[in-house]
């Protein structure tokens, strides 16, 4: 192919057809105009999202009784490390010593509280890294912690670090031969991790092994009894919450009460039961809710979950549901139970054993009050069971525990209750006998004199039957 050379213009008749060709070449030729420029999302910050649950001066009142304790118990500094802030979708929950002492949602951070000095020290990421993806800034524009000066005086913390330092700080306090103290979850020694050989490790293992990295030669010791100590007895800010999501708890279970019939099944109910917490408020459910009827309501919830599609049975006429259930409101949990005929009438024998079991718990609720321990509680669990049904009860611990941030709150089992402390009252009944099985459980808050029972307002007696039943 022959290529046609384009002639330079030279003259002004040449120049004027040149620009003739140019104009028709522009004619034909589409526009083409620059992208507008996208705006950036303008960054986040910590104020925009989220607020801490009680007042300022409550976290600190809680950070100062524990230094008072800390000196008590022989000094040291408490680490009380955060999530590390993710979730596979589920509502992000901060973990609970953390968010105990600080309110603060922030992620892989520390909280050290020195006996010594007895100042309170945030180790905080700069910025929070659950916010930052450089292939998409305009969805994660990115959110300032410890860059924030705003976000740092609102912590209501004087001291603040970069969470960088934080291993430097663990070397400096090893040195000098400073006790630092963890809560591990139970009580004992802070011993060897040992991982298991499958599944996943505790976040306080963990961070123990963090500890064990950075500084081998620190002097770990386990701090869960004075944790557990200080959370057992509940301020009144936070009694009011639980109060409250006892009484949302309450509102659902009777909305699912009214769906109990022949042919409905397990997980319809559950639906119903935290469908009914969420719209009372509830940002999360503390567990599972459990569920079961019939030859289900026999076995403990471990037993049931061990298996992925069990959960799921039908209920049936002349049967008896169980539930037992609660919900979480502001980080402050309920643990409740209470037992329904699937047909709407109990049977005598149903009648008798819920009635047997409703008057264990009344018993054991007329016992509380401050200075009383779980142990003495049992005692009298004991002598209102009847002779012949002690077999089919539940193991000797589980008539009661303390509730709070936790359905099983850290507690010290030996220590008697106190104006303030939360615990549950619960007698479980199983007869695999007589194929039978009842539950009741309500929330209790310990007063000065004796105690309240936040979750009377739907009793667990069994209704009186009704004319012409048997």
């Amino acid at each position: 192919m022959t290529r046609r050379r384009i002639p330079i213009p030279r003259g002004p008749g040449d120049r004027c057809l040149a620009a003739l060709q140019a104009a028709a070449i522009l004619a034909f030729t589409p526009l083409v105009t620059p992208s507008p420029t996208v705006a950036q999302t303008p960054e986040q910050h910590y104020a925009d999202w989220a607020r801490p649950i009680f007042p300022p001066e409550e976290y600190a009142q809680r950070r100062a009784r524990m230094l008072e304790m800390l000196r008590d118990a022989g000094g040291g500094v408490l680490l009380l490390p955060s999530s590390d802030g993710h979730t596979g979708g589920d509502t992000f929950r901060q973990l609970e010593d953390f968010w105990y002492f600080t309110g603060l949602e922030v992620p892989g951070s520390v909280l050290a509280l020195d006996s010594g000095s007895g100042e309170a020290t945030l180790f905080l990421p700069r910025r929070d890294p659950r916010f930052e993806n450089p292939g998409r800034p305009n969805d994660f524009p990115g959110r300032p912690l410890g860059d924030d000066p705003d976000f740092v005086r609102s912590t209501g913390i004087a001291h603040t670090e970069d969470v960088a330092r934080f291993p430097q700080a663990l070397k400096t306090w090893a040195a000098a031969r400073r006790t630092v103290r963890v809560d591990i979850g139970r009580t004992g020694a802070v011993g060897p991790v040992d991982p298991p050989l499958g599944g996943e490790i505790s976040p306080a293992h963990t961070f123990v092994l963090y500890l064990r990295r950075h500084a081998p030669s620190l002097d770990v010791r386990n701090a869960f009894a004075l944790v557990a100590h200080l959370r057992m007895r509940k301020t009144p800010r936070e009694i009011a919450a639980l109060r409250r999501t006892a009484a949302v708890t309450l509102d659902a279970i009777r909305t699912t009460a009214a769906a109990v019939r022949p042919g409905v099944d397990e997980r319809t109910l559950q639906g119903i039961f935290e469908a009914a917490c969420r719209r009372g408020g509830a940002q999360r459910m503390p567990f599972t809710p459990i569920i079961k009827s019939g030859p289900n309501s026999l076995w403990p919830w471990r037993i049931l979950a061990a298996h992925y599609d069990r959960r799921n049975r039908t209920l049936r006429a002349g049967e008896l549901v169980i539930l037992d259930v609660g919900c979480e409101i502001d980080g402050y949990v309920s643990d409740v139970g209470r037992t329904f005929p699937v047909s709407g009438t109990l049977s005598p024998q149903q009648r008798a054993k819920l009635q047997m079991i409703s008057a264990v718990s009344d018993a054991i609720i007329a016992a509380v009050r401050p200075g009383v321990t779980l142990a003495r509680l049992r005692d009298v669990a004991y002598r209102a069971i009847p002779d012949d049904e002690e077999r089919y009860m539940q193991a000797p611990i589980y008539f009661g525990h303390h509730i709070g941030m936790n359905a099983g709150d850290p507690a010290l089992l030996d220590e008697p209750l106190a104006p303030g402390m939360v615990i549950t009252v619960e007698p479980w009944y199983y007869n695999h006998d007589f194929g039978i099985s009842v539950f009741v459980e309500d929330d209790i808050v310990i007063t000065e004199d004796g105690a309240e029972v936040l979750t009377a307002a739907l009793p667990h007696d069994p209704p009186p039957p009704q004319p012409g039943a048997p």
